[in-house]
């Protein structure tokens, strides 16, 4: 579902297309809030889903952004063998500027209002401390500070998850899964990408970054030795991996020609504009493209742990197993001649099915 088609159909008829449950629009005048949540799916557990916080140009792409990212959840759970739906809020205002601990008290009020349908966690925009900040309102989050009894940010362990994906894309596309000497073009320079590029650089990658804010694209690179472009330029540059780690949408018709890279995995969500027809046509132009909601799946893990009081450590462990679920899917595609993506979504639709089943 693209902008245009937000714009002109009802938001039922949206939530029908795309499965969803339920939709609330919230707001608060006083603390500013302008909230959506979207809870798709919950028959495997309660949904679970960060809270982006982002300038969304209008209401509609912020309505776009959390219908496709709820969706991506319940498929990510479901995919990674997780007891937990989909479910995800946006925050429409300016990170940098915007925010107040009354603002994400009142957004955790909200979240209580839903009685644990949705339990929300950090996603783009957010740290610990708003984390912390929810959790004066609300039990129904994760992602708290160490000191107010979390786990911690799941960017770590979303971060390993990612390079464990590229490892096995890698073994997939050439062979092997070493990425040594492999020329890496890294899109966004944030929480996840940038510990993603000290994986890469202790396995003697070459990399490439860029990120909007150039400065912190400046920071990964002088702890890395990889070499700074400009935003745009990312795309273009000869490289055999594309890692996207910033917003979705960046592989789309004016994005795809310009791509030189045999693989595609990164961190960002919903990575392609039009999940069918671009997936078909990387797959078309030889490229292999590593689903997004596969091999990120290592931040739901990192929340699930805390949310169910697993120790530290296990969600470390679990997000090894995305190496193994990410080849799982490519014979799956391989087998059935269809995407990686459609492949993903099979197995994740076949998980659904299988527990309303035995409902």
């Amino acid at each position: 579902m693209n902008q245009t088609d937000v714009q002109h159909t009802s938001l039922h008829a949206a939530m029908l297309e795309m499965g969803h449950e339920q939709v609330v629009f919230s707001s608060d005048p006083k603390t500013g809030l302008k909230t959506i949540i979207a809870i798709h799916d919950t028959t495997l557990g309660p949904s679970l889903g960060g809270v982006r916080m982002w300038p969304y140009a209008d209401e509609a792409s912020a309505l776009r952004d959390v219908l496709r990212l709820s969706r991506g959840m319940t498929y990510k759970s479901a995919v990674s063998g997780l007891d937990l739906g989909g479910g995800k809020a946006v925050i429409i205002g300016n990170p940098a500027t915007d925010k107040s601990e009354a603002l994400f008290n009142s957004f955790g009020r909200i979240v209580d209002g839903l009685c644990g349908r949705y339990i929300t966690a950090e996603d783009v925009g957010m740290t610990e401390v708003e984390m912390d900040w929810i959790s004066k309102t609300t039990p129904y989050v994760t992602g708290k500070s160490r000191e107010n009894g979390g786990m911690g940010a799941p960017s770590p362990i979303t971060a390993f998850g990612v390079y464990m994906g590229m490892k096995a894309a890698a073994k997939q596309a050439y062979g092997n899964d070493s990425l040594e000497g492999k020329r890496i073009a890294i899109q966004g320079a944030g929480h996840v990408a940038e510990i993603l590029a000290d994986y890469l650089a202790k396995e003697k990658a070459v990399l490439f970054i860029s990120d909007i804010f150039v400065e912190k694209a400046h920071t990964v690179a002088s702890r890395t030795g990889a070499q700074v472009v400009e935003a745009d330029a990312i795309l273009e540059i000869q490289a055999d991996i594309f890692s996207p780690n910033a917003l979705g949408a960046v592989i789309n018709d004016a994005s795809i020609p310009r791509l030189t890279c045999s693989v595609i995995a990164g961190g960002a969500n919903n990575v392609l504009d039009n999940p069918v027809r671009h997936g078909k046509e990387l797959q078309n132009r030889g490229i292999l493209y590593a689903p997004d909601y596969v091999v990120n799946a290592g931040g739901i893990m990192h929340v699930y742990s805390e949310l169910v009081g697993e120790a530290e450590d296990w969600s470390m462990k679990r997000a090894e197993s995305i190496y193994e679920t990410t080849l799982k899917v490519f014979k799956r595609a391989e087998e059935e001649q269809i995407t990686p993506g459609e492949a993903s979504d099979r197995i994740a639709e076949e998980q659904i099915q299988a527990r309303k089943n035995h409902a």
